[in-house]
């Protein structure tokens, strides 16, 4: 339990709407001051932009953020001028509630899983949103919207088949509260879902029907009709679906990506894709993001593309702030943090 004669100070580092800073105000003010300059925050460009657009600050503007650093005990959310140097620019800071659910890669790559912070993220705020839109991808392709946009198009009305989803079978890779809610979605709509997971010995959540070792994904791949990709970026699965893996792939299958860009090899599946090997391909991310114009991928009519936006709903804020709030009862409680970042797994 943290110390009851000392307030603590939580400084929101990233663009968050009035009525979520004041929830937060709200929030046992006897025990935490609340640090929020939005003139020194990046400038939302959507509901629920965490980054915003940059703004260049003056010299006095970087003197109060630098100050607001100082005096903080608490980050709502990484500081975005400089996060790597957090442990130096806020000594006092231990903890930081994340607006993410995949940080892995961004605190290797900051040096902050050196650091002795706690980081707690938002996982399970964005099961649903990408789960709506892993179905949306597999409907997509399974029921032909590419070809309906074509005769729509050529103004052309003529009857057809579809593939339907019922009786399909798919491989969802990742089993956590996404690949749950992945999971139990397709089995609602007839299909039969098998699924990975990285531990043994784990009871397979609810419309899982078969859980394969995700050592064994390649010797699967040919027995499933689409493939979805939803586990963290850890070096486990930084290139677990490679170009063997595409291969596998029975002909005609759809790939599903809400996972990170770097955990399937894009240049095989973009061979795959313009070969017709793989129907299509519903991708919320990529390599390399923002996803260069230059990009195959643009042109290919057998893909779907969203701008790592398929999470981001009206709601997420509220989500997210439900979490940071039930956290903060826990923290002055000396009770475990919920969504607290494993370093040693990497989520």
């Amino acid at each position: 339990m943290t110390d009851p004669a000392r307030k603590l100070t939580i400084l929101i580092a990233s663009p968050l709407e009035d009525q979520h800073v004041a929830r937060i105000k709200a929030f046992q003010p006897d025990r935490f001051d609340v640090i929020h300059e939005p003139d020194l925050l990046g400038k939302p460009r959507y509901v629920a932009d965490h980054v915003g657009e940059p703004r260049n600050l003056t010299e006095d503007q970087k003197a109060r953020w630098a100050d607001c650093l100082k005096r903080a005990d608490i980050f709502f959310d990484f500081d975005r001028l400089d996060a790597a140097a957090m442990p130096v620019n806020a000594p006092n800071l231990r903890w930081v509630q994340a607006t993410s659910s995949g940080i892995g890669e961004f605190v290797r790559r900051t040096g902050l899983d050196k650091s002795e912070i706690a980081f707690t993220t938002a996982s399970g705020v964005h099961a649903r949103p990408l789960a709506e839109f892993a179905m949306l991808g597999l409907l997509y392709f399974f029921r032909d919207v590419p070809y309906l946009n074509a005769e729509k198009e050529a103004h052309r009305y003529k009857r057809y088949t579809a593939q339907g989803l019922e009786g399909s079978r798919v491989l969802v890779v990742g089993l956590g509260s996404l690949g749950a809610t992945i999971a139990l979605d397709c089995a609602r709509f007839g299909v039969e879902v098998w699924g990975t997971r990285r531990r043994a010995g784990v009871e397979a959540p609810e419309g899982v029907s078969r859980l394969i070792d995700q050592r064994d994904i390649r010797s699967v791949l040919p027995q499933v009709d689409a493939l979805i990709l939803a586990c963290p970026l850890t070096e486990e699965t930084r290139g677990l679906i490679g170009a063997a893996e595409i291969e596998a792939l029975k002909p005609g299958a759809v790939i599903v990506n809400i996972s990170r860009g770097q955990v399937i090899d894009e240049t095989a599946m973009i061979k795959a894709l313009a070969s017709g090997h793989l129907k299509g391909a519903a991708l919320d991310v990529f390599e390399v993001e923002p996803l260069p114009k230059e990009s195959p991928l643009w042109d290919l009519p057998n893909v779907l593309i969203s701008p790592h936006s398929a999470s981001t709903v009206d709601a997420e804020n509220t989500r997210i702030v439900d979490i940071f709030l039930d956290n903060l009862g826990r923290y002055i409680a000396g009770q475990p943090l919920r969504n607290l970042y494993d370093r040693e797994s990497g989520y």
